[in-house]
């Protein structure tokens, strides 16, 4: 072989083995370590955890207790919830009520309703202890933000996300109340936990005193976050109360009136089926799609599980859910509640 090709051959090799290396390093920047299933940052927020069900319990009337344990679970903080995938495939949102400090230990409160859309049936029905459980990592749309002193406002099942924030504040030192109302002393579940915080703690029971008294919220202000979950008149209710300037943080799983209420219709484009459908003013757009399209997947309906998230190619979407990132919302959005801000949309469909 004569030199040149030597030189050429050698070159060649070195080009190949440069590539495989890029593309080696690509797959994995910790590069001779084999590729993460996680990113090193953390639990990936799309993958699915399975962890046992430990514990059933029923703290109120309509309100079943799980307790999940298992060492994959990752940490989370006070607010945060985890998407729960139900053995029928529903998905559902439920806020974690135990301890953060409990390491691999997850605690949900699940209220039952009768002439809701399913879900809470198929909890009470099929989660029993023993069995396992999918749901994804901790998210957190509901932080306690650090403060001397807090108010906070409870409705029903709507104190389980408020639970871990109350011991964090105490924890902290903090200044703080709550006002906490359901239908009856029977079915709030936390009582006698609750207790023990003496009169920081004010429970209203409709049956006994009516709807709770929110008038001492006109004292906050900007020193003073509050802190809601309940139903939606309830969380009306203290926006009204508080003062301007008093920052107020709301979480909530049903959607809220500006999500489904009243639209003007649209069209949109499935731009790799080749259709171009109608989206009428009092349907949502997966509605609409799944006419055509019977198999595209959805699961909450409300705009807090992702599974109906699909990438927009052309059009401005009027984005409505409480879940995607700002960077998601730059090509994606939720077909259940989310609609478009014109008159078009185009969809990778």
């Amino acid at each position: 072989m004569t030199r040149a090709l030597k030189v050429a051959a050698l070159a060649g090799a070195a080009l190949l083995t440069r590539r495989a290396l890029r593309k080696r390093i690509a797959r994995s920047p910790l590069w001779p370590l084999p590729a993460l299933e996680t990113p090193i940052s953390g639990h990936s927020p799309r993958r699915w955890l399975r962890t046992p069900i430990v514990s059933r319990t029923q703290p109120a009337d309509g309100v079943l207790q799980l307790v999940l344990e298992s060492p994959e679970l990752p940490p989370w903080t006070p607010g945060a919830h985890v998407d729960v995938r139900l053995p029928s495939g529903l998905v559902r949102q439920y806020s974690l009520c135990g301890d953060p400090a409990d390491a691999g230990r997850y605690t949900v409160a699940i209220r039952l309703v009768e002439d809701g859309r399913g879900g809470s049936r198929e909890a009470h029905a099929q989660l029993v202890e023993g069995a396992e459980l999918e749901l994804r990592p901790p998210r957190n749309r509901f932080e306690l933000v650090p403060s001397a002193s807090y108010a906070f406002v409870a409705g029903g099942i709507g104190i389980t996300p408020i639970l871990p924030m109350l011991r964090a504040a105490t924890a902290a030192g903090a200044h703080w109340t709550l006002v906490y109302g359901g239908r009856s002393r029977a079915s709030m579940p936390f009582l006698a936990e609750l207790a023990a915080y003496g009169s920081r703690v004010t429970i209203v029971a409709e049956d006994e005193a009516g709807l709770p008294d929110l008038t001492t919220l006109s004292e906050t202000g900007p020193d003073t976050p509050v802190y809601c979950c309940g139903p939606e008149p309830l969380m009306a209710a203290v926006r009204s109360a508080v003062p301007p300037g008093t920052p107020v943080h709301l979480e909530r799983f049903t959607p809220t009136s500006a999500a489904t209420g009243g639209s003007r219709p649209f069209t949109v484009e499935l731009h790799r089926s080749g259709r171009t459908i109608e989206v009428a003013a009092d349907e949502s757009a997966l509605t609409a799609v799944r006419r055509e399209l019977p198999d595209t997947p959805y699961s909450c309906e409300q705009g807090f599980c992702g599974t109906c998230q699909h990438r927009v190619l052309a059009g401005e979407v009027d984005h409505r859910d409480e879940l995607l990132t700002d960077q998601e919302h730059e090509d994606s959005m939720l077909l259940c509640v989310s609609r478009a801000r014109d008159n078009h949309l185009v969809l990778d469909l």
